[in-house]
């Protein structure tokens, strides 16, 4: 069996577009050591291929870390699956808010240092002492207790979507994220930290390293903003956190309050859905409302709508050692 994708991009949309059974988009991850994850990628290439699962999962020495989409008769056989594997045995499912589009068009399982690049060196964190778990309730009451509740996503993540009142730092990796964070908490070491993530597994590395900085009070949402969303509907509390929650698949985001929190890059008129620029000499993430989307054709500007409308090679070409010349027409 061939360990890739043999369809192109539009050949698996199609496929997947044509599907007669509906999808689930479940993503899910474990510190676990893992002594040879490149023989583990192939095998699961193999095996979850079977299931007619797409998406986007990371190995490393130090575990997993998944988003997938997968046919809803077949969630039950990979969770019979992992649970047969002493790595995989009862990992947490996060489930996705809403499935309006595909989310993975193919499979690409890759093994890397990190399942989440940190930048930091050894020692500087104990995964075997992170903060404690709360629920949605107990997070909701420390917060009224008056906890201090810091996001640990990227800036653009929490543009769009937040925890009222976090402290929201404008970063753009994580590795970036955890020294500032510490800078930002310096005179906090003594009160109670709530930290929170798109589904947790940045939190993990994020209150370890807290602790091991000397805070002595860290907790963190247990399954990250997906299963809080999930919680609080079904247990009919007071949803906290407002917006839109940021996923790293083809829908960008899944809506868990109505509020728009912010503005089109363009226009400036209210609005919170992402778009990539479709030129691909430019492919930059930004803010984009409806309007703008229709006259603009999905681009961040008029150069760029022009651009997209050559061939994919031509823009191909384009992006060879070209892309700082054309960021100059593009946002900053």
């Amino acid at each position: 069996m061939e360990l890739r994708n043999k369809l192109n991009r539009e050949e698996a949309l199609k496929k997947i577009a044509n599907e007669t059974e509906p999808r689930q988009t479940i993503s899910f991850y474990r510190y676990v050591r893992m002594s040879d994850p490149k023989t583990l990628r192939d095998q699961l290439y193999q095996d979850w291929t079977k299931f007619g699962v797409v998406g986007r999962i990371y190995l490393a020495h130090e575990g997993i870390n998944a988003q997938i989409s997968i046919p809803c008769s077949n969630i039950d056989s990979l969770r019979e699956y992992l649970n047969a594997s002493e790595l995989f045995d009862s990992v947490p499912f996060k489930f996705g808010l809403e499935e309006p589009d595909i989310s993975f068009w193919k499979l690409t399982i890759k093994v890397k240092r990190q399942i989440v690049a940190d930048g930091l060196a050894d020692g500087e964190y104990d995964l075997s002492d992170i903060g404690t778990h709360l629920n949605p309730a107990q997070f909701n009451a420390a917060i009224k207790d008056g906890a201090i509740v810091v996001d640990m996503r990227n800036g653009y993540e929490s543009r769009i979507g937040r925890f009222e009142d976090a402290i929201c730092l404008p970063v753009k990796t994580f590795r970036e994220q955890l020294p500032e964070t510490i800078e930002a908490l310096k005179d906090k070491k003594d009160e109670k930290i709530l930290l929170y993530c798109t589904g947790g597994i940045r939190c993990e590395k994020a209150s370890a390293y807290l602790k091991h900085k000397g805070f002595k009070n860290v907790s963190q949402l247990k399954g990250g903003i997906i299963d809080y969303k999930r919680v609080v509907d079904e247990d009919g509390l007071d949803c906290k956190f407002i917006g839109k929650n940021y996923v790293f698949d083809g829908r960008k985001a899944e809506s868990v309050t109505t509020d728009v929190l912010t503005h089109c890059d363009i226009c400036g008129e209210q609005a919170d859905t992402y778009v990539d620029c479709l030129n691909l000499a430019c492919h930059l993430l930004f803010v984009e409302c409806l309007n703008c989307q229709e006259e603009l054709g999905k681009c961040c500007s008029k150069e760029c709508q022009l651009m997209s409308g050559l061939s994919k090679a031509e823009q191909k070409e384009l992006r060879k050692g070209k892309k700082k010349d054309f960021d100059q027409t593009c946002l900053s």
